[in-house]
């Protein structure tokens, strides 16, 4: 009924385009399906929560090149001042900004050195009592700073004692749950679990261990000072275009830099991921024209190679329907060893770059999804110059009679 033995051979006589085709289309698989999987990937990654109001909070960096000032009582002034700003909901100087891509990181044990424990990698900041309300997160269990366990110096050998910790940190660390009220070690120093953070990620997105972050009450103020605030939505924009002037009136020996908003961070952070998915999505549509218009034109050159062929079987009788089921018959063919050889390819393909890139593991249905989307547009590729041969006229077969 399809002709398959007769189509078969014709391809073998003309070999060169039909192999031609079919790398295509297996490259067209193998490219796509992971492309595909990847921009995916990034896109719950780009969407991923991260535990903060992003419209509500913004970060500057303070510069002061004078040594007149006492540091300490002038960024408490400051922290006051922010505070009392209309609009304002709360404000912090801190030592790292989450989401900024540029932190602090260390290991934390069960165990003090040179004891060997368990350890987890997390990342931290330190900040007083405020520093949860300024990132619009609280603490879920336990309880948060109290105002006398803040240590606020420049002195680095006076060591909090208590710390907060995501979620995240605590499951990692204390799987068997009952991790509240623990100490762990910062080297040789006990730090007393006081309160937990259901979601709170760090500085890195793109970190193994995004998600462990840890609140230290200290801060220590120095020339390079960096602020959080938190403010109404609908206010934060006015407030950051004023910030220069309210700082510099306050005291105007110093530089006010990088006033941004966190989720204008978050997207400078996360400009190269962008980048990459705008590349594969033109990569995808690219591939799949090309792989559509060598299908078209393929079966456009079989069709001028064959005129004489199809205008004799339309004067044996051969029907239209017959004519267009020939070339949709050999291109399914062709397309179908494409799609199996381009499916192995995309399973290699996708362990080589888990292998080099620590990427996900390839999901096999976008494989299959990838595979059956390109077996269509090569389907529909065919149908227009398919229609084209079955009109031509059977009076073609006798003309060089």
């Amino acid at each position: 009924m399809f002709e398959i033995k007769p189509i078969f051979n014709a391809l073998l006589r003309s070999k060169a385009g039909a192999l031609m085709l079919l790398i295509q289309v297996a490259i067209t698989v193998a490219i796509v399906s992971n492309a595909a999987f990847i921009i995916q990937d990034r896109i719950e990654y780009l969407q991923q929560d991260t535990g903060y109001p992003e419209d509500e909070v913004f970060s500057f960096t303070v510069f002061t090149y004078s040594d007149d000032i006492d540091l300490i009582q002038k960024f408490e002034e400051n922290e006051t001042m922010l505070r009392n700003l209309p609009g304002v909901i709360n404000a912090v100087a801190a030592s790292e900004v989450p989401l900024s891509g540029s932190g602090s990181a260390s290991s934390f044990q069960l165990d003090a050195d040179p004891t060997d424990s368990k350890s987890v990698r997390a990342a931290y900041s330190g900040g007083d009592e405020n520093f949860l309300d300024t990132l619009g997160v609280s603490v879920s269990e336990g309880r948060n700073f109290n105002p006398d366990e803040v240590i606020v110096s420049q002195d680095l050998s006076k060591i909090p004692t208590v710390i907060i910790v995501s979620r995240a940190f605590l499951e990692e660390m204390f799987p068997e749950g009952n991790g509240l009220g623990n100490t762990v070690y910062m080297g040789p120093a006990p730090l007393k679990i006081v309160g937990v953070v259901d979601k709170m990620m760090g500085p890195w997105l793109k970190d193994r261990a995004a998600d462990n972050y840890i609140i230290f009450p200290f801060l220590q103020p120095n020339n390079f000072q960096k602020f959080i605030v938190r403010a109404n939505a609908g206010e934060r924009e006015a407030i950051m275009r004023q910030i220069e002037d309210i700082m510099l009136e306050d005291y105007n020996k110093r530089v006010i830099t990088n006033v941004r908003g966190m989720d204008e961070a978050k997207a400078n952070y996360n400009a190269s991921d962008i980048l990459m998915m705008r590349m594969l999505v033109v990569l995808i549509v690219v591939l799949v024209l090309v792989t559509a218009l060598g299908i078209f034109g393929l079966t456009v050159f079989n069709i001028s190679k064959r005129t004489k062929q199809i205008g004799t079987r339309r004067a044996l009788g051969a029907r239209k329907s017959a004519i267009i089921r020939y070339f949709l018959v050999e291109n399914s063919i062709i397309c179908t060893a494409g799609l199996v050889i381009g499916s192995i390819a995309a399973l290699y393909l996708g362990k080589a770059l888990l292998q080099e890139y620590s990427l996900p593991e390839l999901n096999n249905w976008y494989i299959v999804a990838t595979a059956l989307f390109v077996l269509v547009i090569s389907l529909l590729s065919v149908v227009m110059p398919a229609n084209k041969a079955a009109n031509i006229s059977p009076s073609v077969a006798t003309r060089s009679i």
